[in-house]
């Protein structure tokens, strides 16, 4: 399996095929947006330069990796030699299964069909398919060149010879798999998304300030950083979703996403990629100058 089609450019599809095209395999970067390519590849390029600066690879691994990288804004042409595709579209179920259905009918009997998908349901994905036995989820970590752990979901369909087929592969990546069951959020998000949101409803409830909480969490928990810092790096949009599959799926209350989250999204406060969130990045993309509204 040397032919991987990578459905997305965005931050995590980029990722996923820089992952892929350095590791030796051939990838075709697949979106419907020119624009959206272009960023993504220079985004590849950015981040393959400061691997060099820092020695970690060499110009010609940065140049093969490069090499290994065609780009596509038609799925039935991009997907059409691969063994293995993986979609990194947007966190949106109805777009998934639109996806899925095109790929099942596009893509060669033996092809295995995975998403990067950080909550929705593997079964559901699998169902618009005419293989459900071979289509699984490859939850990558952002950023994706640099973490190590892959969650491999099975549906309630995934095959045991696919299962295992994806846990080999994600081992010639560098990565780590570890394979899970087909349940909301699975397990990071599932353990993940709900201390988020108690640190959301704790700012809410005036317990603390943001960088008081995020401070308490990293020297007393060892965390890497704050769960504020966290929720505005993944994108307060991706974590509200999550949280809606969540409370959906399980129809428990403690996964019902705070409301002070979900008026930061309606107002369009996502995080990092809006330039503010929980802490303001107009000067910069690290955390160190918490957003006026919460003086």
């Amino acid at each position: 399996m040397k032919n991987v089609a990578v459905i997305g450019a965005g931050t995590m599809g980029n990722g996923i095929a820089h992952t892929f095209a350095q590791a030796g395999f051939k990838v075709q970067l697949i979106d419907i947006s020119e624009a959206s390519l272009k960023r993504g590849l220079d985004t590849i390029t950015k981040n393959l330069d400061r691997m060099v600066s820092k020695e970690t690879i060499t110009e010609a691994d940065k140049k093969n990796t490069l090499d290994n990288i065609t780009t596509f804004t038609d799925i039935t042409e991009g997907v059409e030699y691969a063994s293995l595709v993986v979609e990194a579209a947007t966190e949106n179920i109805d777009l998934k299964l639109k996806i899925f259905k095109q790929l099942s009918d596009d893509c060669s009997e033996d092809t295995i069909l995975a998403t990067n998908t950080s909550s929705i349901s593997i079964t559901q994905i699998a169902s618009v398919t005419a293989r459900p036995d071979q289509v699984i989820g490859m939850h990558f970590m952002n950023p994706v060149p640099i973490m190590k752990l892959v969650e491999i979901i099975r549906g309630y369909n995934t095959s045991d010879e696919v299962t295992n087929t994806i846990m080999e592969m994600s081992k010639q990546l560098g990565k780590i798999p570890v394979e899970v069951n087909d349940y909301p959020g699975f397990v990071a998000n599932r353990i993940l998304m709900p201390m988020i949101n108690e640190s959301i409803e704790t700012l809410y409830n005036g317990v603390a300030g943001v960088s008081e909480i995020d401070t308490v969490m990293k020297l007393g928990m060892a965390h890497p950083m704050g769960p504020l810092q966290l929720a505005d790096f993944i994108g307060l949009d991706v974590c509200l979703s999550i949280l809606e599959v969540m409370y959906d799926g399980f129809k428990n209350p403690k996964y019902a996403p705070c409301p002070l989250l979900v008026n930061m999204v309606r107002a369009g406060k996502l995080g990092v990629k809006s330039g503010e969130g929980f802490y303001d990045y107009s000067e910069s993309r690290k955390a160190e100058k918490v957003s006026k509204q919460f003086i």
